[in-house]
């Protein structure tokens, strides 16, 4: 990373400018009453996805700036673009269209490969996170510090609500953890940056767009972010598809690993 700190809050500045954009943007739709459409790949997607799309569009890259998004066509000149915004307009559909107040907007920066910078609000429950490497995380404006456990023994772990209705957590009903299902990786990466959670991890396949702005502020607040297998994911490649993702503050190291390597075992 080798934006300097005037850099990095000149970039704050834009990811707070688009959160507050994309809440104005929100307004004209109403969770629970808007129709959603199937595109190609059988995703839902809203008029409000395309609509806070195209004014993220307009406001964040600059010159020489890369773009990808949920909702934009794949433009392959970011590959060749050191920076790249890294943005899903409205993460979380299914929960916005069915008016369960677990979606957001997610807006990631990367420079070189690193998430740098992220901003994550969901409109429904007025929260918003803001952080960058170097600077740590705000939860509403005010900084915040990721949970301190060094066992997973009582704490709370986030799972995805589609993976626990399809029986993948099963393996998890006796847990020493508590498992709290939940819509949007996105705004369950931000709570645990926040350490308003503990833990999250999916096995699951995600895009860039669904986590880029949440490592980055799991990466700010001092956490771990890596792929199930161990491996630590650069952005803005070719294939933007991640094989899942793992959040957690260092100190759960272990005992996450041990939990998401038993989980892939059943998985086989």
């Amino acid at each position: 990373m080798s934006s300097d700190r005037s850099q990095i809050d000149e970039i704050l500045d834009r990811i707070r400018e688009g959160l507050e954009l994309a809440e104005r943007v929100f307004r004209d739709f109403t969770p629970g009453q808007i129709q959603a459409e199937r595109k190609v790949d059988g995703d839902p997607v809203t008029a409000a996805d395309n609509a806070v799309n195209e004014a993220l569009l307009n406001l964040l890259p600059r010159d020489g700036e890369g773009w990808l998004s949920e909702e934009s066509a794949d433009d392959a000149s970011r590959l060749s673009a050191r920076r790249v915004w890294i943005v899903d307009p409205l993460d979380g559909t299914k929960e916005f269209v069915t008016a369960i107040p677990e979606w957001c907007v997610s807006i990631g920066f990367v420079e070189d490969g690193e998430p740098v910078a992220g901003g994550i609000f969901n409109p429904a429950t007025k929260e918003s996170f803001l952080g960058a490497r170097g600077k740590g995380v705000l939860y509403n404006g005010i900084p915040s510090r990721m949970s301190s456990r060094d066992s997973l023994g009582g704490s709370l772990v986030l799972a995805s609500r589609s993976e626990v209705q399809r029986g993948e957590w099963e393996i998890f009903t006796d847990a020493v953890f508590a498992v709290k299902p939940m819509g949007s990786v996105a705004y369950k990466l931000a709570l645990v940056a926040a350490g308003k959670a503990d833990a999250t991890w999916t096995v699951v396949p995600k895009n860039e767009w669904d986590v880029a702005a949440g490592a980055a502020l799991v990466l700010a607040a001092g956490g771990a972010v890596y792929e199930p297998n161990g491996g630590t994911r650069r952005f803005n490649d070719t294939d933007p598809l991640l094989t899942g993702l793992v959040a957690h503050p260092t100190s759960l190291e272990h005992d996450v690993t041990k939990q998401v390597t038993r989980q892939l075992a059943g998985r086989r």
